[in-house]
């Protein structure tokens, strides 16, 4: 079982991250991982603390020679702002955060160590992480992408569909990592808007991942279920409060013909057999097991909770009324939030992998995937070319 925790505080020494499960004998490419860390960092919006860190990973054990060992992947990601020894109590609990929440459940009037473990700043390890394991999945043509498509009440024009390629070029040219550019430009604006009302701005992203094979997961057991899985994983992130799955709340508008994919013989086998879709509404998911398509998620992120301008709260300490505290936050994260939420369906799906095509190295996962891909197509080969094919339907 492939499996990650992460330990640290926000402002504390480092952040650290355990990936347990990975096979022995992958490369670990850390330039391409910093990539991704920045990417995290970047984005219009972002807050006072992302010009302070430059995160960086620095793997403590688990790499022996550039390779896994198959032990336990031990990392670190180092904080610059290290101020937690001198960082004031928190009596004035922030609403939307974990702070009062926290403050409950742990029976104290100072929210700080609550604080510093909920940030969001412990998602670096997330994306480091995620970074590691996507390494594994593109070994076997698993590829993954996230772009952000609203913010606010601005909306992108942005096919899901659309081939990867085209829309990572697309993203590029957009600090928001929105592949629309005239409502990358709109957006922009009401982040502009927001942060001079004192306010804060939520929006969507979607994840999507392309040559997931069929068969992650399982409908054996409700906790083994891959949609299940993955919903879990995105609602985990900080400010996360819905998510959807191929049409998502659409499906619930629509009649069961304008829902479910049909499905046909290919005129030829592909990696995966003979069968195909003629549309992806599931989200390449069905019965909580992947279906072969692409893979679609889409999540909503509310508003940042610290904000410029605070709202009413209370005095934990003095039994008060008193306005709510001010820690340095962001207008807008959710350029951030799609790093996480790919991070985080990269490291369901490699889970989901290594459960299904399991071994202790990469050899012999490699096997077991040639193996099994194999008699994919042995078993769901078509007989002879059909007269209707899925293009004509998508």
């Amino acid at each position: 079982m492939l499996t990650f925790r992460s330990a640290g505080e926000s402002h504390g020494s480092a952040i650290f991250g355990l990936i347990e499960g990975l096979p022995a004998g992958l490369s670990i490419d850390v330039a391409a991982v910093d990539l991704e860390l920045e990417r995290r960092q970047a984005g219009f919006g972002r807050g006072a603390r992302m010009k302070i860190e430059r995160d960086r990973l620095s793997i403590r054990a688990g790499v022996v020679h550039g390779k896994t060992s198959g032990a336990p992947l031990l990392f670190e990601i180092a904080n610059r702002d290290t101020a937690l020894s001198a960082m004031a109590p928190l009596h004035r609990p922030r609403p939307g955060h974990a702070d009062l929440a926290g403050a409950l459940k742990y029976l104290t009037d100072d929210a700080r160590p609550v604080l510093e473990r909920a940030s969001a700043r412990e998602t670096c390890a997330r994306v480091a992480a995620g970074a590691i394991v996507g390494q594994l999945l593109e070994r076997f043509g698993v590829k993954t992408f996230s772009f952000v498509d609203a913010i606010g009440g601005i909306a992108a024009d942005v096919d899901p569909s659309a081939p990867i390629a085209r829309l990572r070029r697309a993203r590029g040219r957009s600090d928001l990592a929105c592949p629309d550019a005239a409502a990358s430009r709109r957006m922009r604006a009401e982040i502009v808007d927001a942060a001079r009302a004192g306010d804060s701005v939520g929006g969507t992203f979607v994840v999507v991942a392309d040559g997931v094979p069929p068969g992650l997961g399982s409908c054996g057991q409700w906790d083994e279920r891959l949609d299940g899985l993955l919903a879990r994983a995105i609602v985990s992130i900080p400010a996360i409060k819905g998510v959807e799955i191929g049409l998502g709340f659409e499906a619930a508008r629509r009649r069961g013909a304008a829902v479910h994919d049909e499905i046909f013989w290919a005129g030829r086998t592909g990696r995966f057999g003979g069968v195909v879709r003629g549309s992806d509404r599931a989200g390449g998911l069905e019965g909580g097991i992947t279906n072969g398509e692409r893979l679609v998620v889409r999540a909503a992120m509310k508003p940042i909770s610290t904000l410029r301008r605070p709202l009413r709260s209370i005095d934990l300490r003095r039994r008060s009324a008193a306005s709510a505290a001010f820690e340095r936050a962001d207008v807008c994260a959710v350029p951030a939030a799609s790093v996480v939420g790919e991070a985080m369906v990269r490291l369901t799906l490699g889970s989901a992998f290594v459960s299904k095509f399991g071994g202790d190295s990469l050899t012999e996962i490699e096997a077991n995937f040639a193996s099994w891909r194999a008699e994919v197509r042995r078993r769901f080969a078509p007989r002879e070319r059909s007269g209707r094919t899925a293009r004509s339907h998508r």
